[in-house]
């Protein structure tokens, strides 16, 4: 196998200064990645969001990348080849900038842990890429078996888990995978986890308007996260065609944030790249937005 980076077939730019990238594999298919860049008053951080797999088994109701089906998994080498194509299109180095990486792009990497764990490693030596594991999180829909595989492993990615409901009916219906990996089992195998001193469990939860944001839902997500070392991530729905789901108004989401925030750090994840469909949920191979020709 040829050995070098992704080739650029399509770029997109929003209007919030993220840039999706559609790059082109050695064997002609594609996966895409999403740089978000961000100005804080700690100054420049810069986020890139890979891909695990091209396209997605997992078949989440409300995600586009669901709607592709699995073509393959990719080699660690693609999974590092995504990130060094936009460090270099961009300048970007991890002796001097701030840079996280989020295994959220499409594919659910616990699939592919082989190539994940690999692609950790190479991007945490010194000798590679160099950056902490405290800056890589990947996100599971709730592959429990392989949960349990994760936390054995020496240098491994902080854990996210899409939570999305608040009860095992709920969840089966916007999250097939439930039906084989029970919403009960996914908790115990996040109390069995093994964090690290400085680690919490991340909880995901995507709002989708009069299915699973009112203040029941979230009352019931607090019982179910109760007595773990635990954050949530709410996001509302970014939306696209052929998902059947609404994004809720701001006044619900910021009233289901303030329910959980009484038991537990809950925080509002701002939707970038909405308009080129390169927010969570939307990476399909869209194109959307104008091409950017330098």
């Amino acid at each position: 196998m040829a050995v070098g980076l992704p080739e650029l077939a399509a770029e997109y730019k929003s209007t919030d200064g993220t840039r999706r990238y559609l790059l082109k594999l050695e064997d002609g298919r594609t996966v895409e990645t999403v740089l978000m860049p961000e100005e804080s008053p700690q100054g420049k951080r810069d986020t890139i969001c890979i891909s695990s797999q091209v396209g997605c088994p997992v078949n989440c109701q409300f995600c586009l990348t669901a709607l592709m089906g699995l073509e393959r998994n990719l080699t660690a080498g693609e999974i590092v080849g995504q990130v060094l194509f936009v460090m270099r299109a961009h300048q970007i180095s991890t002796a001097t900038d701030r840079l996280n990486i989020v295994m959220m792009g499409m594919g659910e990497p616990l699939l592919n842990l082989p190539n994940v764990t690999k692609a950790a490693r190479i991007l945490t030596d010194p000798a590679g890429v160099g950056l902490s594991e405290k800056r890589i999180t990947l996100s599971t829909a709730g592959i429990v078996p392989k949960i349990a595989e994760l936390g054995l492993e020496p240098v491994r990615p902080k854990l996210a888990i899409s939570l999305n409901a608040s009860n095992e009916e709920q969840r089966r219906e916007l999250m097939p995978i439930t039906r084989k990996y029970s919403l009960q089992d996914l908790l115990n195998a996040c109390r069995e986890y093994p964090l690290r001193p400085w680690e919490k469990l991340t909880f995901e939860y995507v709002l989708l308007k009069g299915v699973n944001d009112s203040d029941a839902d979230a009352r019931r997500v607090v019982k179910l996260l109760a007595n773990l070392n635990a954050k949530v991530n709410l996001i509302a729905l970014n939306p696209g065609p052929g998902i059947a789901f609404e994004t809720p108004e701001a006044e619900r989401v910021h009233a289901f944030q303030a329910i959980l925030r009484r038991a537990m750090p809950c925080f509002v994840r701002k939707p970038r790249g909405r308009d080129i469909f390169a927010a969570c949920g939307q990476l399909k191979r869209q194109g959307a937005g104008l091409r950017i020709r330098d």
